[in-house]
């Protein structure tokens, strides 16, 4: 964290003190910008998921959270698919409250079915894509619809691993058994939550980071018209803004209306994939999910939600 605060703030002050003579370049500069913008807009829902997590760690008792969710396993994933319909947080800050939700005894593949799906059916990531794309080529509810079952599907295959627990980092696994001690008092959690919080925020925020530099750099190294022109082939078009949107990381509450640039040039199914692919995976979400999941828990994730998106873009592409 510190280290990620030092090179945001070292290049804020070559900004404001260099001599336009020892000015960055253009790309150098390009790097910056992308990569602070990243941060400075991912910040706030990063915040806001950990203060939820510690909501839902110290003032939700076990035993309520679990009550009111289903039994059969079905059920009780769709359920928790719809969380994000009541919490109008981006990808960002999901991420910390899945790992709240786990921590209060959520299996993996419940966990995954939120992360899922919670961006996509957040209220303001819905409206906002209403008012990019209105009900046009079906865009909006090809994003709602596709976006549910897809996490749901991840999900449920994901629960057929025989040890889900092997899918969680070590590190995370301790804070999960150290997590299951009595709530206490009333002044013991505010404790407990402030803990949470400096170790969320050590946690989070060296990966966020880490995260919008690697999207900064790659952002500055692919050439979009490379991506423009590809965007009039039915499997090339999705491919291509797949890939556009891992690189480019940008929230699930804005995304319609950057990928809203590229409608004139591209398939209405690339469109889908672009806003339903890039809030379950880019270079920013793998980073964060990275704290939580074991490398090999994050391929299997990879893969699968590449080959759903890939193939709903596809076939929206071919019913068009």
């Amino acid at each position: 964290m510190l280290i990620g605060a030092g090179l945001l703030g070292a290049f804020l002050l070559l900004r404001v003190v260099a001599p336009p003579d020892a000015a960055l370049t253009d790309t150098a500069r390009d790097f910056a910008t992308l990569s602070i913008s990243i941060v400075i807009e991912s910040l706030p829902f990063v915040f806001l998921g950990i203060l939820l997590s510690i909501a839902v760690q110290l003032w939700v008792p076990e035993r309520v959270l679990l009550r009111v969710l289903p039994r059969r396993a079905l059920p009780r994933r769709i359920v928790i698919s719809l969380l994000g319909v009541l919490l109008p947080v981006c990808e960002c800050g999901n991420v910390p409250l899945a790992r709240g939700l786990v921590a209060k005894g959520l299996s993996v593949s419940e966990s995954v079915t939120f992360l899922l799906a919670a961006p996509i059916l957040n209220p303001i990531t819905i409206v906002t894509t209403y008012q990019a794309f209105g009900w046009a080529d079906g865009i909006l509810v090809s994003r709602v619809v596709g976006g549910f079952v897809i996490a749901n599907l991840v999900g449920w295959l994901l629960s057929l691993h025989p040890r889900p627990t092997e899918l969680l980092t070590p590190v995370f696994r301790a804070v999960c058994a150290a997590g299951d001690a009595a709530h206490g008092s009333g002044a013991t959690r505010v404790r407990r939550g402030l803990s949470t919080l400096a170790e969320e925020t050590s946690a989070m925020l060296p990966a966020l980071f880490v995260g919008a530099a690697i999207a900064g750099l790659i952002q500055v190294g692919v050439s979009r018209d490379l991506l423009t022109t590809l965007g009039a082939d039915p499997l090339w078009s999705v491919l291509a803004l797949m890939v556009l949107a891992f690189v480019i990381s940008v929230c699930s509450n804005v995304d319609a209306f950057f990928v809203l640039s590229f409608g004139g040039t591209f398939l209405p199914g690339a469109i889908v994939a672009f806003l339903v692919f890039g809030p379950m995976i880019d270079i920013k979400m793998l980073a964060l999910l990275r704290t939580t999941f074991t490398a090999g828990a994050l391929v299997r994730i990879t893969a699968l939600v590449t080959l759903c998106a890939a193939a709903l873009g596809l076939a929206v592409n071919l019913a068009a």
